[in-house]
């Protein structure tokens, strides 16, 4: 389709979800928005689910860190069926893990970005990424890069392998099964961590940011970036995957940071079955879901060099990524480039963006946000009607 050429928007918005809809077509009006898709449930059934018609039906995508949430339901479903102590130290599961002063880290202080983990001195390749087993016993061997527990850092890639392998300890599988066996096929969800060569055929690539669209915040992060010794730069690039993320062999890999794939309608899904029932199957009890999204971190991230708020495991709205807006319990996760998903436990609201079209903006992704804002106002007409 010629890019002068708008997308027909197709789908389905129930009544009083108007609002949603609006945003989506000024997505594309205003923003230039293409190969896109919203999905919003309410109390465990859809309320809204829209694609452009320029996104084939069937399509999946790389959803990058949005797979970070992914990890993140899994580690609290089994913490609430007590196969795994979020308080314990790793190294219980783990023994190797406990190496270079690392006895006392929990898994919690992980999923939070505490632990220190960031970034490892040794200089990982990208084959060390699609054979995973190197990245993990470097993380097993290094030294926290600050004492654990006394600040908090992204862990970008290393995330993924970290509570990748404390799933795998606690469970005896790899977190590309678990995602199978206790999040995809129950939820009949197109979700996966590792994408098997079947489903290559479904997948739309992203279409990278242009040079016109400006970012300011990494444009502050140039020098960081730059310096090779700098903790940003060993933390963001140590690989750089970039090149290789529609390569098969990396979508296929374990880097569960950064490779998940999936589309709008299963983020949704998925999340809404951590704030109720979805046909009659809830992932997360109440209580499980608050713990979840109780604030761990709070402060100035010193790998992101900016403010920044993390649950366990879960993005909370801050003004950089403002998700559901600083005035909801909403918890969830971003991913570079466009696509969010998150979960508003107070209005049992669930909501999965994608998009195809790589944008890079200097604060809040003004798409995902407007559609945010407009679902979240919608769900509170509603309850005060």
């Amino acid at each position: 389709m010629p890019e002068t050429t708008p997308p027909v928007i197709r789908g389905f918005v129930r009544p009083g979800f108007e609002p949603v809809a609006t945003a989506f077509a000024d997505n594309i009006r205003t923003h230039g928005d293409r190969g896109a898709a919203v999905c919003v449930y309410q109390h465990g059934v859809p309320v809204v689910d829209l694609a452009t018609d320029d996104l084939p039906v069937g399509r999946v995508q790389l959803v990058r860190s949005v797979s970070k949430g992914v990890l993140t339901i899994l580690a609290h479903l089994l913490a609430q069926e007590g196969v795994l102590d979020l308080d314990a130290p790793v190294a219980e599961l783990w023994p190797e893990f406990g190496r270079a002063g690392k006895g006392a880290i929990s898994t919690r202080l992980v999923l939070s970005h505490r632990a220190g983990l960031s970034a490892v001195d040794r200089t990982l390749t990208l084959d060390d990424v699609l054979i995973r087993d190197p990245a993990v016993a470097a993380l097993a061997d290094q030294r926290p890069q600050w004492t654990p527990g006394t600040a908090h850092g992204y862990h970008d890639l290393t995330f993924g392998w970290l509570i990748g392998e404390i799933l795998r300890r606690a469970t005896g599988l790899p977190v590309g099964e678990l995602v199978r066996k206790r999040l995809a096929d129950p939820l009949g969800l197109d979700l996966w961590l590792g994408l098997p060569a079947s489903e290559l055929p479904r997948l739309a690539p992203l279409v990278p940011a242009q040079p016109t669209d400006t970012d300011s915040y990494l444009d502050s992060l140039a020098g960081q970036l730059a310096d090779p010794t700098s903790l940003t730069h060993r933390s963001y690039l140590n690989p750089d995957v970039s090149p290789i993320e529609h390569d098969p062999a990396y979508l296929a890999a374990e880097v569960p940071s950064a490779n998940g794939v999936s589309d709008a309608r299963s983020l949704a899904r998925l999340y809404a079955a951590t704030v109720s029932e979805v046909d009659g199957l809830r992932l997360l009890a109440p209580e499980t879901t608050a713990s979840a999204a109780t604030p761990q971190s709070e402060g100035t991230d010193i790998v992101a060099h900016r403010y920044a708020r993390y649950a366990s495991g879960f993005m909370l709205p801050y003004p950089m990524r403002e998700m559901a807006g600083p005035e909801t319990g909403c918890f969830g996760h971003y991913g570079r480039g466009g696509p969010l998903a998150f979960a508003v436990p107070e209005h049992a609201l669930a909501f999965g963006y994608t998009t195809t079209r790589e944008r890079l903006y200097p604060s809040s992704d003004p798409r995902s946000r407007g559609l945010a804002e407009a679902a979240v106002h919608a769900a509170q007409a509603l309850t005060r009607r």
